[in-house]
């Protein structure tokens, strides 16, 4: 077997997520090593002309060590997404997997080991918040790379401060995805799922409120529930399987907490919110959960404000473009957003006016390595991927040459 084959299937038992999205996840890997493979030979200051031929040039260097710390969530992605910049700028990273996700990240160490990548130069260490805590406040880190929570992002900020290290967070959110009246219907249905239920929703830049224009609401939530309905649970490791197991039992018992509280407060479960059990004896006591559509959803409710971080969509009705923007923007969250229309002005204006850090048109969590991510408002800030990435990686020189005499100020 391929170092890829055996990096997905460690995957899935790190994660939970099903084996056809693990194998995505490392695609999108080693496509991300090789784009900054390839930039890293392109890195390049500027020479700028001065009177009396004079001039001044620009170096792009290096940090230093960089310090990453990885969610559970894409644990191989997100380590390749952090120390693939970093050192294509010439730094050393020390990476910290999340404690509930502690495997693929070695395997990548051994990967980049065996590729050349000289000792030292990924470094990755095990722990929880003390060992987060530990580098964050350690005084030979440059920079800390964080993805999780707004709590800890906050703390993660708090502690770089005290060295004025400089610091890239990638946080939470509760997208909105906006389906207009005159959009694709079966498209807008798809992106719904692709929004709310990859890795068992358990997915930063989820699409979680989902704003449908009122005269399609009826037929935009029998489509969603019937394919919702059909979703297969189960085994991660068959290739069949749709949607593994959340992360843990104290995920689980959180997620379907906000589906009881979100009945409470008035909100109809259409499908799903409950535990679920396999067929597969293997899998009794797994953290399997059906994915849950929400009605009747009002924009106060817990689950429509909080991120819940598990497979639940809450759908609410909007009349205009003018009030479900005032709506949708109506968070301190700023990660992504989506909109699914026909209308080509309307696309555009709606992505000027969505504020987050990406808006995907027609689609959803789509995210190549050529593009950069990132959070607005309190999701962060920073980007990973793409080119600007290298910006956040490296810290730029400036270098002045006289070529003539230095002026007599002082004595004349």
């Amino acid at each position: 077997p391929t170092y890829g084959n055996i990096c997905t299937a460690l995957e899935v038992i790190n994660n939970g997520k099903s084996i056809t999205e693990a194998q995505v996840d490392i695609d999108v890997s080693w496509q991300t090593i090789e784009y900054y493979a390839g930039m890293a030979g392109t890195l390049a200051g500027q020479h700028i002309q001065l009177p009396g031929g004079s001039f001044a040039y620009t170096r792009r260097e290096p940090l230093g060590v960089c310090v990453g710390i990885g969610a559970w969530n894409y644990p191989f992605q997100v380590a390749v997404w952090k120390s693939a910049p970093a050192l294509a700028c010439g730094n050393a990273m020390v990476f910290k997997p999340s404690p509930f996700t502690p495997v693929t990240a070695v395997i990548l160490a051994e990967i980049y080991k065996e590729a050349g990548v000289p000792d030292g130069l990924f470094n990755v260490v095990q722990g929880g918040a003390e060992t987060g805590a530990l580098l964050c406040n350690h005084p030979n880190v440059a920079k800390v790379s964080f993805t999780g929570s707004v709590p800890t992002g906050k703390k993660v900020m708090e502690m770089s401060a005290k060295t004025v290290k400089q610091v890239t967070l990638e946080l939470g959110g509760k997208s909105p995805l906006i389906i207009f009246k005159d959009c694709e219907l079966d498209n807008a249905v798809k992106g719904a799922l692709m929004a709310n239920f990859l890795t068992q929703g358990q997915v930063c830049c989820n699409g979680t409120r989902v704003y449908v224009q009122r005269e399609i609401l009826p037929k935009f939530l029998e489509e969603v529930v019937r394919k919702t309905k059909t979703i297969r649970i189960g085994d991660p490791l068959l290739e069949t399987t749709r949607m593994g197991a959340l992360i843990t039992k104290q995920q689980l018992d959180k997620v379907l907490g906000f589906v009881s509280q979100a009945k409470k407060e008035g909100a109809k479960v259409l499908c799903g919110g409950d535990a679920f059990t396999p067929d597969d004896p293997k899998l009794k006591g797994g953290y399997f959960m059906s994915p849950c559509v929400l009605d009747n959803c009002r924009d106060d409710m817990t689950c429509v404000k909080e991120e819940i971080f598990g497979p639940v969509m809450s759908v609410l009705p909007f009349d205009t473009e003018e009030e479900v923007l005032m709506r949708a923007n109506n968070t301190t969250f700023g990660l992504a957003s989506g909109v699914f229309t026909r209308d080509i002005s309307r696309a555009h204006r709606v992505a000027e006016n969505l504020q987050a850090g990406t808006c995907f048109i027609n689609n959803y969590n789509i995210s190549p390595v050529e593009v950069p991510f990132g959070g607005y408002k309190q999701s962060g800030f920073g980007k990973e991927n793409g080119q600007v990435t290298i910006e956040y990686y490296s810290q730029l020189k400036t270098v002045v040459v006289e070529m003539g005499d230095v002026d007599d100020y002082f004595n004349n």
